[in-house]
């Protein structure tokens, strides 16, 4: 049932969509999709143009909004604002545990978690589109992963397209997750050298609680056992605005007694980083987003993971957002998914996600915000991939890092692009 409410400075209205759980099987079971319309109170009657968010990932819902001078309130300016949480996320039959437990054998599981993928999110998309909005073309913001599914929906359903906007997640339309790695490692190395720049003081603070983390038996408030290399994965936060400053606070309270003990708080903190209870989707399907065509994608972080980053380092080197088959061992809210997420990394073969043909004669405009020291999405396969695609506008800049949406003034300098 459709449901309509007020929060701070706009209208919400609710709708859910059953859509096929496997697009094209005959008989196939359905599945709900949850859609949240966000429309300015002075404006609620109006005749709008439509923006569907198309949200980072894998794995992440749409998000919930509570007022305020963000990306969402420029976008009510001139749009009402489409939030579809992505199947399998959020209020879309979100994929659980439980859920891929209860499949016979890791193989059935992982061909249940294929149809999460981008094409199947963007025959939702067109779905929504069609059924709750007539049909009417609308223009969508991608970020980051939303860039990737940005593509996919130029190459599959372009018609339902008016203009697309993309923020940090120009990906490449030849997908190849070991070519990305081998780009985004060193990038990696230099954000975590410039932390260390910035915060010298952190280099024997970080290094002391490795050193203790190695010596003793540190458990997480959930019982699982802090390792090092799990440790070094709280640097997927570097290439965020704000992210060298988390993390130095992060560590500012990790001693205590002496300097020969984790704190609570620490120990809590990390917990909430690195557990991925609320979404662990974005850690089963990470490398599968990068799969397309020929080739499995076999652990493709792992496999281009260097010695530069080995955790025996110090200053102790961190990671980015790399995804490793160790954290299905570690890490107790993914141990469920780890036999459906290594045959996912062993399938020889995956549906093409983008159609090169259609791209190069695309004709929807897109306006695309690059950022050139991106530590996720790297500049240069994004420029590529502009050269690629038809119509394709780029901005380049070092402004901002990856979520220049959320702490800048990226969307409106897109939306002005085609203006000037």
């Amino acid at each position: 049932m459709d449901r309509q409410y007020d929060v701070p400075g706009m209208v919400v209205r609710e709708h859910t969509v059953p859509v096929p759980l496997h697009w094209g099987a005959e008989g196939s079971p359905t599945i709900p999709v949850f859609v949240r319309e966000l429309v300015h109170p002075d404006k609620r009657d109006d005749d709008l143009p439509l923006l569907c968010f198309l949200q980072g990932g894998p794995g992440g819902k749409s998000p919930r909004p509570v007022g305020g001078g963000d990306w969402i309130a420029r976008a009510l300016q001139d749009f009402r604002v489409v939030l579809m949480d992505q199947r399998g996320t959020g209020r879309s039959s979100r994929v659980t545990a439980r859920r891929i437990s209860a499949f016979p054998d890791p193989r059935a599981a992982a061909e249940h978690l294929l149809a999460y993928r981008a094409d199947s999110i963007v025959a939702d998309a067109e779905h929504v589109r069609a059924t709750v909005y007539g049909g009417r073309p609308w223009t969508t913001l991608g970020q980051s992963y939303g860039g990737f599914l940005t593509l996919t929906y130029l190459s599959q359903a372009p018609q339902g397209l008016e203009r697309c906007l993309v923020t940090g997640g120009l990906a490449s339309v030849r997908p190849d997750a070991r070519e990305l790695y081998r780009r985004t490692y060193p990038r990696v190395a230099a954000k975590t050298r410039r932390f260390y720049d910035r915060y010298p003081d952190d280099v024997a603070r970080v290094a002391a609680v490795a050193d203790l983390v190695e010596a003793g038996d540190v458990r997480l408030p959930d019982g699982d056992r802090l390792s090092v290399r799990r440790l070094q994965t709280l640097g997927s936060g570097l290439g965020t605005k704000t992210g060298p400053e988390q993390l130095h606070w992060l560590f500012e309270e990790a001693l205590e007694d002496g300097d020969d003990q984790l704190s609570d708080a620490f120990l809590d903190a990390v917990a909430q980083r690195t557990t991925y209870w609320d979404n662990p989707l974005y850690v089963v399907l990470h490398e599968s987003i990068y799969a397309s065509g020929e080739g499995a994608t076999g652990w493709a972080a792992e496999a281009e993971r260097g010695p530069e980053f080995d955790p025996g380092r110090r200053p102790l080197p961190f990671t980015g957002e790399m995804v490793y088959p160790w954290m299905f061992d570690e890490v107790r809210a993914l141990r469920p998914f780890g036999p459906a997420a290594h045959a996912l990394a062993e399938i020889p073969s995956y549906g093409a996600l983008y159609d090169p043909a259609v791209l190069a004669r695309n004709e929807v405009p897109v306006d695309a915000a690059v950022y050139f020291d991106d530590m996720y999405v790297d500049a240069g396969l994004s420029l590529d991939t502009a050269e690629a695609v038809g119509n394709v506008r780029v901005w380049v800049t070092n402004e901002h890092e990856h979520d220049g949406l959320r702490t800048g003034d990226v969307l409106d300098r897109l939306l002005r692009l085609r203006t000037r």
